[in-house]
């Protein structure tokens, strides 16, 4: 299994077939890539991640990110559109903390865990480690050639 520490976060090889996809977040394979926050106790890092990401509403849409809240046993769509998603399922696949710990993860447009942290993430450090996806280099490309 490869792993690459950055910026004190777990960055997961995507290119090992090791990981399966996120079944709970199937609605959005292949359209979207979905930040899903885990909120501390107090809420103050949730809050603090929260705020980060939505500064940059422009970069989100330009990223296909949709930005999942998952608390309590709810679902809350921060940024995008989800439907009929089951947050207990979406916890128990994502998340690897007890209740009440901090977490945000990143869902890639495959399906698999891209990136999981324990601390807010700002939205330029999670934009790089996107931008640096295969599959957003070929959007990419694909936006520069109109043919």
């Amino acid at each position: 299994m490869s792993k690459t520490l950055l910026y004190g976060a777990t960055k997961v090889d995507e290119t090992n077939a090791g990981y399966a996809a996120i079944g709970s977040l199937e609605q959005f394979q292949w359209k979207s890539r979905v930040v899903v926050i885990f909120p501390d106790k107090d809420n103050a890092r949730a809050a603090r991640q929260e705020n980060m990401l939505l500064a940059d509403r422009q970069g989100l849409g330009e990223r296909d990110v949709v930005v999942l809240k998952v608390a309590g046993g709810n679902l809350r769509a921060i940024f995008g559109a989800a439907e009929s998603l089951d947050a207990e399922a979406l916890e128990q696949e994502l998340i690897g903390v007890s209740a009440g710990e901090f977490a945000a993860v990143l869902v890639g447009k495959d399906g698999t865990v891209k990136l999981n942290v324990r601390e807010p993430v700002s939205s330029g450090e999670l934009f790089t480690i996107i931008d640096a996806m295969p599959v957003r280099a070929a959007e990419a490309a694909d936006a520069k050639d109109p043919s």
